[in-house]
């Protein structure tokens, strides 16, 4: 099996950026509108995006956000509607409206699609490897959208499941956001990653695009993993979004699959 052998590509829903009024036309053509809907979803995700609500806050009432931006309630919550089945805001039925976190337990897998071939999804267990300051090469700055040479943190880690090594990952974060950012600092948080991205760094994940091939293990990743070296692995990779469609994660993880299988919902 070489590294190319299988692609697939896919892409969780993502958060619209457009902003309100005239959408984007190209040179010599009719601008167009969006739906009034579309606009004060862009404009409740600005509010996001400058920290108004912050993760895990209640935003206001349909009626207050309609008195707001001056449009009818029903209009808000169309918008509503559709950051929530984004998981951006969270209903919760007799209390309102939630900014959604990765500190939620319903969102503790949202992320994570390994799934075992048998019993209950448990959260891996973390092991770091390596964190270090480097310079962006080229390729990881374009897909984060940064200058290449920029500072960027990378993170080498192993996850496994009940002792079993199972993930390595290796993620590439812009140094400008992720300052501060140590194997210390990782080693003491105990809870989700992306957590501690949104809680210490102020960086909330709210979408990823994915592409999966099957690749075999070289000698290091052989090591790392204690499997034999060709074992068929899943690679992932994945670049991960916070508010404004803005990249902040690259990530490649090598999955084994022994015991485990990658599950996606599509809809």
């Amino acid at each position: 099996m070489n590294s190319t052998a299988s692609t697939l590509n896919t892409q969780n829903t993502s958060t619209s950026t457009q902003g309100a009024g005239v959408a984007n036309s190209p040179p010599g053509t009719s601008p167009t509108f969006s739906p009034l809907y579309q606009q004060i979803k862009t404009l409740i995700t600005q509010s996001l995006q400058s920290g108004e609500w912050k993760p895990g806050e209640l935003i206001p009432s349909e009626m207050e956000l309609a008195a707001r931006f001056k449009v009818s309630q029903g209009t808000v919550r169309k918008a509503i509607d559709e950051l929530s089945s984004e998981n951006v805001v969270v209903r919760r039925q007799g209390k309102g409206t939630f900014v959604a976190t990765h500190h939620e337990a319903r969102s503790q897998f949202r992320f994570l699609r390994l799934v075992p071939d048998e019993g209950v999804q448990r959260y891996p267990e973390n092991k770091i490897i390596e964190v270090k300051k480097m310079r962006a090469p080229a390729e990881v700055a374009r897909l984060l959208d940064i200058k290449t040479g920029d500072s960027v943190v990378f993170l080498r880690r192993v996850q496994s499941f009940s002792g079993v090594p199972t993930i390595l990952d290796e993620l590439w974060l812009p140094g400008a956001i992720f300052k501060g950012l140590t194997a210390e600092r990782l080693n003491e948080y105990k809870g989700p990653m992306y957590g501690l991205f949104e809680s210490e760094f102020g960086t909330h994940m709210i979408r990823a695009s994915e592409e999966i091939r099957a690749v075999c293990a070289d000698e290091f990743v052989a090591q790392l993993l204690n499997v034999s070296v060709g074992v068929p692995l899943l690679n992932v990779e994945r670049i991960s979004f916070t508010y404004g469609d803005r990249p902040v994660e690259l990530r490649r993880g090598l999955y084994l699959t022994s015991a485990h299988h990658y599950r996606n919902e599509l809809s």
